[in-house]
């Protein structure tokens, strides 16, 4: 978004290709509530999969094509729908390869887990080897991001041709009918609700085009207020409802904290596409000794730290007899989340200047730091979702997970306007000790959740 066109960008500025990225993010998140709705309750789960692969599938392919700011926005918006019926549905799938009493369950999360963090791990080098032109310079000087970008198209094509005739021989035909499918009565006040929804956000849009205000900054402005409402809507709605119940109740008053944590620690966490992204292309030099790289390459540092660090974990809660609740882990996860932002701010205080690039060894330490905070939030909270969810509102519950990272990066889209290289130690200064001060705050309340927690560990 932010290299100059000349160099086959499209020319944005960096403070808006920052926010951009963060609120794609958010949406990616946020989508995943109606793509759960719509696999449980209309198409089932393997075709709401299906259908988010090809719409993933061609929202690459916009991305492969030369057609400047329209192909992005378009393919923002295809992969985030696309995404968002994928992302909540294919694990459930997974599972139900297996019987509950299976003793491959385990390992086959395992393998699925495994697949994730190992495409994650190759495509940021993949991709920037192709948009280089695959070794030969083809492309010149610049680079050729649409020949990048068609590698995912490609990749998603193949993956869903084996995914639609594997899927006959091994999956379950329960898996093409919705689990709870909605009946006819109940579709009218859900299909005027979303017309009133469509008109509302359409009403806002005319007025700011009216009034001369339709801007990327207001649209993203938008879509951050609706990230932060929507869990505030849900937790009310749980609170209130008159089917939860009161032991059920105390168990979402815990869960407010622990998703107000999430969040702070999904904004930094996430923030590894954003500004340490920027900090890599700009601030980092980029190599080590003989061995050149591209900035891009970074991105593999997070599912290689989880693929790492991911065995130490199991072996650690599985053998720590009096280890920390949730709230606790959550507390620790969060300074050290603050931690690898602080350590960030080092550079520049040493160096009395953010002039000038660094050692690649910095993002490479923050990197690690971070993953040890997402070892001690992320499974846990996934976990700790699953037991405090009231029983009437157990899938909703797994979606206020999802909308924890939203709301993260919701909040990210408006602090990365505040970085640059000259603001670049306070931005990770503040950031951080915000993070640090919550986690430790968290820690004098660690009892009292507990507490509110009601029997669940």
């Amino acid at each position: 978004m932010y290299y100059a066109v000349t160099k086959g960008g499209l020319g944005f500025d960096e403070t808006t290709a920052a926010s951009i990225m963060s609120i794609y993010g958010s949406l990616v998140y946020m989508s995943g509530v109606v793509g759960g709705w719509l696999s449980d309750r209309v198409w089932g789960s393997r075709r709401t999969v299906f259908i988010g692969g090809v719409l993933i599938m061609f929202g690459h392919i916009s991305l492969s094509l030369p057609f400047g700011s329209t192909a992005l926005f378009v393919s923002i918006a295809l992969i985030v729908v696309g995404t968002g019926l994928l992302k909540p549905n294919v694990s459930e799938m997974v599972g139900s390869l297996y019987s509950e009493t299976d003793k491959r369950r385990d390992a086959g999360f395992s393998m699925f887990v495994f697949g994730i963090n190992l495409g994650a791990a190759v495509a940021p080098w993949a991709v920037p080897f192709a948009a280089s032109g695959f070794g030969f310079h083809l492309f010149g000087s610049g680079m050729n991001f649409h020949a990048g970008f068609s590698l995912a198209a490609i990749g998603m094509f193949l993956g869903l041709v084996q995914y639609y005739f594997d899927g006959k021989k091994y999956l379950s035909k329960d898996s093409l009918y919705p689990q709870d499918p909605i009946e006819k009565e109940n579709l009218r006040p859900i299909i005027i609700w979303t017309i009133v929804g469509v008109i509302a956000l359409a009403a806002i849009i005319a007025i700011l085009g009216l009034t001369g205000n339709l801007t990327i900054s207001n649209v993203i402005w938008i879509i951050t207020i609706i990230a932060i409402a929507l869990p505030i809507i849900y937790f009310v709605m749980m609170l209130s409802s008159r089917k939860v119940t009161k032991v059920e109740r105390s168990r979402v008053w815990a869960y407010v904290p622990l998703f107000i944590a999430a969040a702070v620690f999904w904004a930094i966490e996430e923030s590894g596409s954003v500004v340490l992204a920027l900090f890599a292309a700009n601030r980092t030099v980029l190599h080590i000794g003989g061995w050149h790289f591209a900035a891009a390459n970074f991105q593999t540092l997070n599912p290689l730290f989880i693929m790492i660090l991911t065995p130490f974990f199991v072996w650690l809660w599985s053998t720590w007899d009096k280890q920390p609740s949730a709230p606790g882990k959550f507390s620790a996860g969060l300074v050290f989340a603050g931690a690898s932002y602080i350590f960030m701010a080092l550079p520049g205080i040493i160096h009395g200047s953010t002039a000038g690039r660094v050692s690649p060894w910095w993002l490479i330490g923050s990197w690690f730091i971070v993953e040890i905070a997402e070892m001690l939030i992320s499974p846990i909270g996934l976990s700790v979702t699953t037991k405090l969810a009231p029983k009437a509102f157990q899938s909703q519950m797994m979606s206020m997970w999802f909308l924890a990272d939203a709301a993260g990066q919701a909040v990210n889209a408006q602090i990365v306007k505040f970085y640059s290289s000259s603001t670049e130690v306070p931005y990770f200064l503040a950031v951080g000790l915000v993070s640090v001060i919550i986690g430790i705050i968290l820690f004098f309340f660690v009892k009292p959740i507990h507490r509110l927690m009601d029997g669940v560990d």
